[in-house]
């Protein structure tokens, strides 16, 4: 079969310029002027997240930590609404001046429970899909403009169009990351994996503290997904980041008023949901807030046998006990069941030639064949609980203290396959017996936003403390080998045929998991501006790795305890040459991994350590009609450990690797009702330096697709008969991936695909329904590093939702 032609990606970079460019004479705006503002509580502080909007309109804003607000019209007389979420709204006539700036007066609110609604003022400010702030990526209060670093937000709004109902779905939506393997429901395994930057991640983290999750992440709690890019060790460690970057979950927040809504779906493949997000105030004075995310989903399988079956209930409470002191608790409870997806892998040393086929879709594999029975099930548990103590010193400082305990839980099946010669294949079982994995986070930061003399600072300087018990125990072997072709019965790979091998007490394997670790860590990071235009900002970590040691339950023996410090710094530097609206940027970051061992010379070995520099540009137009980042990354990989030719017990630490690339995206609004996400991103990989010879100069087996990209368009009807109607199209495509790639082993390739979908939905006031019919050709494609996995023939789903 033919390699796809390499000219797709100079097509879709000429599309995605064309795109970008087509969208500007649309945004065109007549002449502008600017009103400017302050809001302030009763109490003479600054309400933080309040709406300003010119009733009518879309234009808008919310205002920053200091009460501020700023929003660029047309010239005309307006009535501007001050309000929160689910609150009545002051009203005050305006006028804005075409290149004039207006500061209006103060604005006084009974600002009660500030800065903890969910805000969302979407329905005035068209760009739903765009998010221009954070709290998480810089551990700051932070716009996107002011940020050196690139980071791709997913809202639930984009995720609510699709139809999406899972974090592992909705990371498509960003450009340059790709999914490699399914998440295995076994205890302390993160959800699904993905490839970010020649490198795997997962999404380990919420609201910017450790969040495991054992399963599939249902996303019944989810307000937005923010993928923050390259290495970020300085303010987020390594324990739960990768060189790529790391997956940021931040969840819907308790409001002061009563409301929610109901939601049932349900599709083919045996796919079936309800789910209920309800609200309330617990006492009168608005000052305990009560919110729950609950939800069932059931999922059966594209090929004959297979499901996962979930629940999840996650409740959160918020105390505002003073104007200063918010306390806030939320738990995330996660029951499900599950059988593994089809996984195939290759057996070490076997040659591509030796088996035949070099591409996927050249195996004689039966893609709707499961290959085993359907009870080999695995039960997954998580049990997490989160605490926040936020206190306000005073106008320029905060304290947040944060607790996260995480603990997961498997026990059970994990069925997979070796591909043999011959059109055979052996069917083996990796299974999770009591399997735990406790982790703590304790994390206290200070927040500052103060000035020395005309200087602005924002700081941060944290404490934290990260503990990983790790109790798990793994065991499996392999039942038998079968051919693929012919009209065969395959359920025999069943929990009886498995229980019966493993009640003769002789395994193929057996893997204990079982260490405690902790990791110590200090930061500092400082934004500051050196004029209003130009940013620098800094930051260092200090890490204290302490890893007790791996238990052995045969030997009950402990061994390989070590203790390794880390060093990671962080650079960057931010011009604007059009204030809030265009910044260059650029970023040196770092990330480590600690390494165990012992050197040539007898010395302890020293972390692994990746290396980013990055420049750019982002984008912030025409009212936020149009934003979007455009990046150049190099991230070089040093230290990593070789075993010695000299003694294979010891270790040379010489190897490296290089990865580079180029990123885009933009998030537009041209016209009222009309949005738009895309994305393009280019990715090269290479092993300069390795223990194997025969990779060196190669990509990654595990580097993921070097042309990925996505979009989504999507049209709402905003007035007339039709008035809350909408359609979306979009999808994804992504270029080959070698997953074997070496000069003794041989190329296999996983087939380039586009996978293409399509929704249609109805939103009002109380109701919304929903359809999406997603893989629209009906494609046959995999995923995978190293490994093989076939993906979702076409499918749709159906949901209708009750709002109150």
């Amino acid at each position: 079969m033919d390699q796809p032609k390499p000219s797709f990606s100079k097509i879709f970079s000429l599309s995605f310029i064309v795109l970008l460019i087509g969208t500007i004479p649309a945004l065109a705006q007549q002449a502008r002027g600017i009103l400017k503002g302050k809001i302030i509580t009763i109490k003479n502080g600054p309400a933080e997240n309040v709406s300003a909007v010119l009733k009518g309109t879309r234009y808008g804003t919310i205002t920053n930590e200091n009460g501020l607000f700023e929003i660029k019209a047309p010239q005309g007389d307006y009535i501007l609404v001050v309000s929160e979420v689910g609150t009545k709204g002051q009203e005050k006539p305006v006028t804005v001046t075409a290149g004039q700036t207006t500061v209006l007066p103060v604005i006084t609110v009974d600002h009660t429970i500030h800065g903890l609604q969910e805000v969302n003022i979407n329905a005035n400010k068209t760009n739903k899909f765009k998010r221009s702030r954070s709290e998480d990526v810089a551990k700051m209060p932070l716009s996107n403009l002011e940020n050196p670093q690139v980071y791709n937000t997913i809202s639930s709004q984009l995720m609510q169009e699709q139809l999406i109902f899972s974090v592992d779905d909705a990371i498509k939506n960003a450009p340059g990351i790709q999914k490699m393997w399914e998440a295995t429901g076994r205890g302390g395994d993160g959800g699904a994996y993905y490839n970010s930057r020649g490198f795997i991640v997962q999404s380990t983290m919420r609201n910017g503290i450790a969040g495991i999750i054992t399963n599939g992440i249902d996303a019944a709690n989810i307000d937005r997904i923010e993928i923050i890019k390259g290495p970020s060790a300085t303010l987020f460690g390594s324990s739960l980041t990768s060189y790529g970057g790391l997956i940021n979950r931040v969840t819907k927040k308790p409001y002061d008023t009563f409301g929610g809504e109901v939601s049932l779906s349900g599709g083919n493949f045996g796919f079936y949901r309800g789910s209920a997000d309800i609200n309330t105030p617990l006492d009168k004075d608005k000052k305990i807030l009560f919110r729950l995310n609950t939800a069932f989903n059931h999922d059966g399988s594209f090929q004959n046998n297979g499901f996962s079956r979930n629940v999840v209930i996650d409740p959160s409470i918020v105390y505002k006990a003073s104007d200063r002191l918010t306390i806030s608790a939320d738990a995330e409870l996660s029951y499900g069941t599950n059988i593994g997806k089809s996984i195939f892998f290759f057996p070490y040393g076997q040659t591509i030639d030796a088996l035949g086929y070099s591409r996927a879709d050249q195996l004689k594999l039966d893609y709707k064949q499961s290959y085993h029975g359907n009870d080999l099930t695995q039960t997954s548990q998580n049990r997490n609980f989160y605490g926040e103590v936020k206190y306000k010193i005073s106008n320029a400082w905060t304290t947040r203290t944060n607790l996260s305990l995480t603990h997961s839980y498997s026990d059970g099946f994990g069925p997979y396959y070796y591909l043999l010669p011959g059109d055979s294949i052996s069917r083996n079982d990796q299974s999770t017996r009591k399997s735990k994995d406790d982790m703590m986070e304790i994390q206290q930061n200070f927040n500052g936003d103060f000035k020395i003399g005309k200087f602005r600072n924002r700081f941060v300087g944290g404490l934290d403390f990260f503990r990983e018990n790790s109790q798990q125990y793994f065991f499996g072997s392999t039942l038998d080998t079968v051919s693929v072709t012919g009209n065969q019965n395959y359920s025999n790979f069943n929990k009886a045929a498995m229980g019966a091998l493993y009640a003769t007490g002789i395994y193929g394997f057996t893997y204990p998991s079982m260490f405690k670790r902790n990791t110590y860590s200090a930061y500092i990071s400082d934004v500051f501006n050196i004029t209003d235009q130009l940013i620098a900002s800094a930051g260092l970590r200090v890490d204290r790795f302490d890893n007790k040691g791996n238990y052995d339950p045969t030997t009950q023996t402990t061994s390989g305890a070590y203790k390794q410090t880390a060093f990671s710094p962080k650079f960057g530097l931010v011009y604007q040459p059009v204030k809030d609206h265009i910044s260059l940027f650029a970023n040196y970051q770092n990330s480590f991994n600690n390494k165990t061992g012992t050197t040539e010379n007898n010395r302890p070995l020293k972390p692994e350590q990746a290396n980013q520099i990055e420049g750019g540009v982002k984008l912030d137009l025409f009212d936020g009609k149009l934003s979007g980042t455009v990046s150049y990354y190099d991230i070089k990989v040093k230290n990593i450990v070789r075993p010695s030719t000299i003694n294979p017990i010891l270790s040379v630490q010489d190897g490296t690797q290089y990865s580079k690339g180029f990123e885009a995206e933009i998030i537009a609004n041209p016209i009222i009702g009309l949005n738009i996400v895309a994305g393009f991103s280019y990715n090269d990989s290479k092993l300069t330096k390795s223990a194997d010879a025969g990779v060196e100069g190669l990509r990654p087996a595990t580097a993921s697709s070097p042309y990925l990209a996505n979009f989504w368009i999507s049209y709402k009807f905003h007035q007339g008969a039709v008035k809350g109607f909408g359609l979306g199209f979009g999808g994804n495509y992504a270029s080959d991936n070698k997953i074997v790639n070496s000069r003794a082993i041989g190329v296999f390739t996983l087939p380039a695909y586009t996978v293409l979908g399509a929704s249609a939905f109805y939103d009002t006031n109380k109701y919304r329904f929903g359809a999406m019919l997603d893989n629209l050709t009906n494609e046959k494609y995999w995923i995978g590093y190293t490994t093989i996995n076939p993906q979702k023939l076409r499918s749709f789903a159906l949901s209708a939702t009750y709002k109150f």
